[in-house]
């Protein structure tokens, strides 16, 4: 590598961490802030200070700096993440496959937080987007059209027909127009250019001769199936290349001779360096975090112990988790500013929480974040009119001690942090939560108290990513070894490998700058891979060994021109694979016990499945989505690491200090890392200083100094945390955040066990924990529908068996709507969770999943012209799935086929799919059970049952203030405390609403008197769907995070008469009541409140299928307009909140040809704030199908608010390709198609809201 300096650079968003290796092996570390008005660029200032001290010459800022003895620098930058966190990327054009100029818009349909009714999903990445004439569809064996185009066979067989060849004269006209506009960075993204990149790489040949400087082909990006992520990163890396690559030239005009003949890589998400010329805006999402995981794997894992590692990184503004068990873990999507990144990436689970987040306390609970103080103005102790935060916490509690701290603080840049400042904030907002405390007869707080619960809050919002991270993939979290880095963890590592149930901490001696110590233990990575899409077999592998030693080739020749020699480099094969019909798709190695290859790949698929999703498919098929090569070359930089001899005798202690602990204000002993060796010894509690971190070693805890001179920690006791049943408002923000993890863990497990496309890729399912009574505690934020409904299926199990009825090892199944289902396709698994040998339930576990077929009239259990019960499905009022530890599978399966003995009706037409995805639900509850028990083991089961009736007190105080509010502003304004509105299902059902508020109280009737009368049609609609209706809009009324709950219910009093369309006889028929009148009964609940606009009213709801397969779907529309926010366009609202699937794999796994997937421009309802557009979304059908539709909002338009215009109502006609007909099929109809017909599909859009 040479005789010079070498140089592991991480340039943060606060700090630039640096590493320094000199000739001679010494080492030094230390950090720069990263944005200073005495420099242009931290990572340049760090070298040119190094290199005037190092050669006794002073480089002068601004002057080019010499190279001669430099030897190597490696980078990691959040310049990528910056850029894109902050929408200052380059200005980029997308150009895409006509009739998709929306796609990357709608994204998968879902928006981010269910109960905001002002939906923010950050913008496209593009300022234009240019619609090209090219079509390529797959070849399908069943495709009964005459579908006209050249036939073209792949590499890897696969045969594509190119129906619209790419015309260049129109690509040339467009461009033209881009570059007049001042646009050089184009992202390209054509359906299926994954197995057919030759359009896109034509338009890339045609871009480049007339001047454009960046051309990101999603075929080149990252050549994998599924348009929409390839798209989001295609246009991610238009976005930031032109970036980096900006910013890389600045840092090298910086130097003599722009760095010429100095090693210069960047880290990439992957974990891999890559060399200068080759980093692009894609792969650099991570690149800052990497190293850090880097660092670990190097400095944390042992070899000969082989503990799993958990690498905790907490910054100041977020925290990064990651898992580190002897290789890698890589997956393949991850979300970054809300932009899809499609792209293999070093598994990093991120929370906003770091030192940085702002502390709050809202209704009765203690919140820490997401908003972060961030660097400017940054904390309150940072003296620049800053935010109270964890880091002033710490302060206050004596954890951070200034005068060890630097001074670059303040106006003037030279203060120490400011503790009198944090305390007299502190004092502000513990006066507001102690004014809360005496209402409700709670304890009051010190300072101390309070600032300790903040920290409590955060580390226990840290510990979720770790638990999902482990619990949720089948690891014991408390086998683990956690291993901090970043600036603020040593800060909170004992308290969170308490919280966690762990007994080790290693904190390395760089963990100040652990991720630019990564950085020169990384490898130069290159990687290859390409699409395949076929199923791994003998016949098969014999090419994929072939491309595997092409793609290696490809690698070999990219490393040598670095400067590697072959015998330097090692080659990593992968295959990611999936079982046939599902989405899971896990990245495989070689096993290295098997001898034959293509078994060695096959087991080490059917392992990894069987270990994270607890089952695996037999007789199923294993599809290889892409063959992968990742190779790794080393430049042995650092040389062995130095060890020093043990001593015998106490610690050198530095000071002593007061820090405020869960048992008082302790004596503390501080010391310096500098002056600690090899065998020191040191007691908890104590603080240890380092130039770049704060370790903290609690009570009960004692840290070592290892030969290395690191730090490891010993937890002694990890046993019953000592809580009262008594209400403390601390331990309520706590048990909040133990719930929600359980029902987001149990939600977890169900979607990566499940097999069916509704379940695992389309997320229509929900998880929720409840209490003896069957009262709701908590639920994972999945489908509103569900949430508020499927207490009432509790209950009735409840009441049908007695509480004494249950045994340990039943568990039930249910979906009958007069035991509180929602429709026959919602299956609800509810387990009875026993606490060690008592005989009554302590509390239950329950989840709702949507299955794709139960019998019944049509495929996919949707029927639209359905109107009895019987026509819709196998009906469950009480069924014991599992009775005592014993799966009833005849039963079940005489159960799911008999919907065949009704006229007209087939049995289930899926009835494999039905069985593995109820053996995944119940493999979420039982994940629910552990977790429960893990629990109530730290804390015993009185304490655990009280917080979960205090959580449900705090939700109704919630709504209770909700309702005083609304009601003594409507009496000032209308002189009335109640609240009317009206609206009309299709048909012309009246769906009427009176609330009366008690604003004494803060009770109030929700009367429905005045609805019509039960239809003939299945929109009639189970009385848990209305009570899930009202308390999904209390939740988004309150307008703030509060666990949802049966205490939002508790003041609340709903009246449906009898015999109307919402409280049904027990045969009516009800699967479009789920799915419609739900929808409607929120737009007339929004409306009495004057809340917002209507939104589409309806969930669009698409079947078609025949006795081989089926396929349901649900299409998203435009969300009403409300007071200062415009509806979004092309989103699911209120009742379901559903993904899309993908067009690629949409038309790779059905017989259909999506023609046109876009926004229905103008739609929406205009007004001073504008309602969101519906969506256009054209299916033609390839064979003949019986095809279902099941809508709304066909006849009346979704509602203006306040002077809002009307938004436009939808349409469904069917064009017939024999004769060109269209036939306008109206709300609801069931149809036989034949090949070449289309259903031209148009969304509803919201209503408006003000007068322009």
């Amino acid at each position: 590598m040479g005789k010079g300096l070498g140089f592991g650079i991480d340039r943060g968003g606060t700090f630039t961490d640096i590493f320094v290796l000199y000739p001679n092996g010494e080492q030094k570390a230390f950090k720069l802030l990263s944005e200073d008005n005495n420099y242009p660029d931290a990572p340049t200032e760090a070298i040119r200070r190094i290199l005037s001290e190092h050669t006794g010459k002073e480089i002068k800022r601004g002057d080019k700096i010499p190279t001669e003895n430099i030897s190597w620098i490696r980078m990691g930058t959040t310049v990528a993440t910056n850029a894109l966190l902050e929408r200052k990327g380059e200005r980029t054009a997308l150009l895409i496959t006509r009739g998709f100029k929306d796609l990357l818009h709608i994204g998968n349909q879902s928006r981010p937080k269910i109960f905001d009714l002002d939906i923010k999903i950050p913008d496209v990445l593009y300022e234009k987007v240019i619609e090209v004439d090219e079509r390529v569809i797959l070849e399908d064996e069943t495709c009964q059209m005459n579908i006209l185009g050249e036939h073209k066979v792949m590499e890897n067989s696969k045969t594509v027909i190119i129906e619209k060849p790419l015309s260049k004269e129109n690509v040339r006209k467009s461009l033209e127009e881009l570059l007049d506009n001042g646009i050089r960075s184009l992202g390209v993204l054509f359906l299926h250019s994954y197995i057919f990149p030759d359009h896109e790489k034509e338009v890339e040949e045609i871009a480049k001769e007339m001047g454009f400087t960046n051309v990101s082909l999603s075929s080149s990006v990252i050549p994998m199936i599924r348009a929409v992520p390839r798209g989001f990163t295609a246009t991610a890396d238009a976005y930031l290349t032109p970036i980096i690559q900006k910013y890389i030239q600045g840092f090298r005009n910086g130097f003599e001779n722009n760095l010429e003949g100095v090693n210069l890589d960047f880290m990439q998400s992957d974990g891999g360096l890559s060399p200068v010329e080759s980093f692009i805006g894609s792969r650099a999402i991570l690149s800052g975090p990497a190293g850090g995981v880097v660092g670990v794997s190097y400095t944390a894992y042992d070899e000969k112990e082989k503990d799993p590692i958990i690498g905790f990184d907490m910054g100041g503004t977020s925290t990064d988790v990651s898992r580190y068990a002897g290789q890698f873990t890589h997956v393949i999507e991850s979300v970054t500013a809300g932009v899809t990144i499609q792209a293999p990436q070093i598994e990093i689970n991120t929370v906003a929480a770091g030192g940085g987040s702002r502390l709050f306390f809202k209704n009765g609970l203690f919140v820490v974040g997401p908003e972060s103080a961030g660097s400017t103005p940054g904390p309150v102790c940072y003296r620049k009119n800053g935010y109270l935060t964890v880091t002033d916490a710490n302060l206050c509690l004596g954890r951070i001690l200034p005068e060890f701290f630097p001074h670059i603080f303040g106006a003037t840049e030279d203060q120490p942090l400011d503790k009198d400042g944090s305390r007299q904030a502190f004092v502000k907002l513990v006066d507001d939560i102690n004014a809360h405390n005496r209402s409700h007869q709670q304890k009051e707080l010190s300072v101390e108290e309070a600032a300790l619960g903040f920290v409590d809050i955060a580390n226990e919002t840290m510990c979720r990513p770790i638990r999902t991270l482990t619990e949720s993939k089948g690891f014991d979290t408390s086998k683990h070894v956690l291993a901090c880095f970043g600036g603020a963890g040593g800060q909170h590592a004992c308290a969170i490998a308490r919280a966690l149930g762990m007994r080790k901490v290693r904190i390395h001696k760089y963990a100040g700058i652990l991720s630019a110590y990564g950085l020169v233990l990384a490898d130069v990575v290159s990687e290859n891979q390409e699409a395949y899409l076929k199923p791994l077999n003998k016949e098969n592998f014999r090419y994929i060994e072939a491309r595997f030693k092409h793609l290696e080739g490809k690698c070999r020749a990219h490393l040598v021109t670095q400067g590697f020699s072959p015998e330097d480099m090692k080659f990593e094969q992968i295959l990611q694979m999936r079982y046939d019909r599902t989405d899971a798709i896990l990245m495989c190695n070689k096993d290295a016990n098997e001898s034959d290859a293509m078994k060695a790949f096959e087991k080490s698929f059917t392992d990894q499945y069987k270990r994270e999703f607890g089952f695996t498919i037999p007789d199923r098929t294993i599809m290889v989505d892409d063959i992968r090569i990742r190779a790794t070359a080393k430049r042995h930089v650092l040389g062995q690491t130095k060890t020093s001899e043990r001593v015998n005798e106490k610690a050198p202690l530095k000071t002593t200090t007061k820090c405020y602990f869960s048992n008082g204000n302790l004596e503390t002993a501080v010391y310096e890392l500098a002056n600690l060796k090899n065998g020191h010894v040191i007691q908890g509690p104590a603080i240890i200083i380092d130039n770049n971190c704060t370790i903290v070693v609690e009570p009960n805890c004692e840290a070592s100094i290892t030969p290395e001179g690191n730090v490891e920690i010993e937890l002694f006791d990890i046993s019953k945390r000592d809580v009262g049943t008594d209400v403390d408002t601390i331990h309520l923000s706590i048990f909040s955040h133990r719930f929600m993890s359980i029902a987001e863990q149990m939600g977890t497990v169900l979607q990566r066990a499940a097999i069916s496309t509704n379940i695992k890729e389309r997320l229509d399912f929900s998880c929720a924990l409840f209490g003896p009574d069957g009262g709701l505690v908590a639920n994972a934020p999945h489908i509103p529908v569900h949430l508020g409904g499927m207490h009432a299926t509790v209950r009735f199990q409840i009441d049908h068996f007695g509480i004494d009825g249950f045994n340990e090892g039943d568990v039930l199944l249910c979906n009958h709507p007069q035991a509180g289902g929602s429709h026959l396709p919602d299956l609800t698994v509810i387990t009875p969770v026993f606490y060690k040998g008592d005989q009554r339930p302590s509390f239950f576990v329950a989840n709702r999943g949507h299955h794709a077929d139960i019998g019944g009239l049509v495929p996919g259990s949707m029927p639209p012209h359905s109107t009895s019960l019987e026509q819709e499905g196998a009906a469950f009022m009480s069924f014991k799935l599992i009775d005592k530890g014993v799966f009833q599978e005849e039963s079940l399966i005489q159960a799911l086929n008999d919907p065949g003995k009704v006229p007209g009706c087939s049995g289930t037409r899926n009835l494999r799919d039905n069985l593995a995805d109820l053996n995944a639900q119940i493999a979420a509850n039982q994940k629910g059970i552990r977790l429960l028990h893990d629990l109530i083991d730290g804390y015993s089961l009185p304490v655990v049952q009280a917080y979960m009736g205090h959580i449900m007190r705090n939700a109704e105080n919630a709504v209770r203030s909700l309702l005083k509010r609304v009601g003594e502003n409507r009496s000032k304004v209308h002189n009335t405390k109640t609240l009317q509105a009206l609206d009309y299902m299709d048909d012309g059902t009246p769906i009427q609403l009176a609330v009366e508020i008690d604003t004494d109280t803060g009770e109030a009737t929700f009367d429905f008197t005045g609805t019509g009368i039960q239809v003939y049609n299945s929109c009639n609609t189970p009385p848990a769907v209305t009570t899930a209706a009202v308390i999904y809009c209390l939740r988004c009324l309150i307008g703030h995070d509060i666990p949802l709950n049966q205490g939002c219910l508790a003041p609340i009093t709903i009246k449906v008469p009898k015999g109307t369309i919402l409280s049904p006889s027990a045969n009516a028929a009800v699967v479009a009541g789920n799915v419609l009148t739900s929808q409607r009964l929120c737009d007339v609940i929004f409306r009495a409140f004057e809340a917002a606009a209507a939104s589409q009213g309806c969930m669009n709801n698409i079947t078609f299928g025949d006795e081989k397969m089926g396929y349901y779907e649900t299409i998203a529309g435009g969300a009403g307009a409300g007071d200062g926010w415009n509806g979004r366009s092309g989103v699911h609202t209120h009742m379901t909140n559903t993904r899309i699937t993908d067009p690629e794999i949409l038309e790779s796994r059905y017989p259909i040809i999506l023609r046109k997937f876009c926004l229905r421009s103008k739609s929406g309802g205009e007004g001073k704030f504008r309602g969101g557009d519906g969506v256009s979304r054209y299916l033609q059908f390839r064979r003949p199908l019986q095809l279902s539709v099941l809508t709304e909002r066909r006849v009346f338009a979704p509602y203006g608010l306040n002077g809002g215009k009307p938004g436009a109502r939808g349409a469904n006609v069917l064009r017939r390709e024999s004769d060109g007909t269209r036939v306008n099929l109206g709300s609801k109809n069931s149809v036989i198609i034949s090949p070449g017909d289309m259903l031209e599909l148009e969304t509803p859009g919201g209503g408006g809201y003000g007068s322009e």
